[in-house]
């Protein structure tokens, strides 16, 4: 994004009132490599590839704020491979990973993270120092790092399925597994913002494993981890946290968590996350990503644009699908978003 269009989304994030709310959108490597016609395998390792392909979004849309803007990640595979899970590569998508921590108990003896050392996090960084200049010198800016938050982390170490058993079975381990998480999230986050530099002052945190607790299990094992991601980090930054499971559950208190901004599900209206979250958060959707983004035609998603603005007129709503742009989805449609 530009220094310009950070400025919109940040004063949209902070609450400030708008005669037409800004665009955004969650854009990453299940997208950008098959809209650029770039091979998954040169995105994701080649430097040049991956700066031509995000340049030639950013220019092809410059109506859309793109988030979290010039996201240097592997899929979802950079903090898992930090603690050991093993990464698949693939040449048609982005790269999978299988679990690796077999017992929950296992998780007590893991080691915490040095994101200058471990997984993929240092070629991560690495390419941050290779471009920053070259981005700058673009005119844009990297406002923002980005990270899977702490329960998506435990998810890919643990398997899901297994770690919803040991929330009931084991949740002294849980604990002690989401503590390390929590610290790997937040270190991962410090290391990006320190190798990008000054230009940095907000956080993107990804985690719909949350959407898949009860109200109550949220508030034992989610919300304190969350808050502690948010206070790690300056006030004045602005934080936007991704759910697009069910977080019907927890709406009121996520607005207690410290995050500015929320993207949810296009399956709670939002209306009702306007209302359930007392106008605390600012709102990043909420057009369905698969029925309208993918499949649908630009002219429906005008539509549910202004039903959305309808839903919220004024302030507290920044345009976008509800969850990332998915694979497939046609420029004309991401277009469409824009009022």
């Amino acid at each position: 994004m530009t220094p310009q269009q950070w400025q919109t989304f940040k004063s949209a994030a902070k609450g400030e009132a708008y005669s037409t709310p800004p665009v955004a959108a969650i854009v990453d490597s299940p997208w950008i490599p098959g809209y650029t016609g770039t091979s998954y395998l040169d995105y994701f390792t080649q430097p040049d590839a991956w700066f031509r392909a995000n340049l030639q979004v950013v220019r092809d849309f410059p109506e859309i704020i793109m988030l979290p803007s010039w996201w240097v990640e592997y899929g979802m595979a950079i903090e898992p491979s930090a603690l050991g899970n093993r990464i698949h590569f693939q040449a048609d998508r982005p790269p999978e990973q299988s679990p690796t921590l077999v017992r929950i108990q296992d998780a007590a003896h893991l080691k915490p993270v040095n994101p200058l050392t471990d997984g993929l996090m240092p070629f991560a960084l690495h390419l941050y120092r290779h471009h920053r200049q070259r981005i700058l010198d673009e005119g844009y800016t990297i406002p923002m790092v980005a990270a899977r938050g702490p329960l998506c982390l435990a998810s890919f170490l643990r398997g899901v399925n297994p770690l919803m058993l040991d929330i009931a079975d084991e949740p002294e381990a849980v604990h002690a597994l989401f503590r390390l998480t929590t610290q790997t999230v937040i270190d991962w986050l410090q290391a990006q913002a320190d190798a990008i530099g000054p230009s940095v002052e907000g956080i993107l945190v990804l985690d719909d494993i949350v959407g898949f607790l009860s109200k109550r299990t949220y508030l034992e094992f989610a919300h304190p981890y969350l808050r502690q991601i948010c206070d790690a980090f300056p006030e004045h930054w602005v934080k936007v946290y991704h759910n697009d499971a069910n977080a019907r559950p927890m709406l009121a208190e996520l607005a207690t968590t410290g995050f500015d901004v929320l993207n949810w599900s296009h399956n709670i209206p939002v209306s009702e996350a306007r209302q359930k979250t007392q106008g605390k958060l600012c709102l990043l959707g909420n057009v369905p990503p698969l029925d309208l983004g993918v499949r649908g035609t630009p002219q429906q998603i005008r539509a549910a644009v202004q039903d959305c603005i309808a839903q919220c007129p004024g302030q507290g709503l920044i345009l976008s699908f509800g969850g990332g742009v998915s694979m497939g989805t046609p420029a004309a449609n991401l277009r469409a978003l824009h009022p």
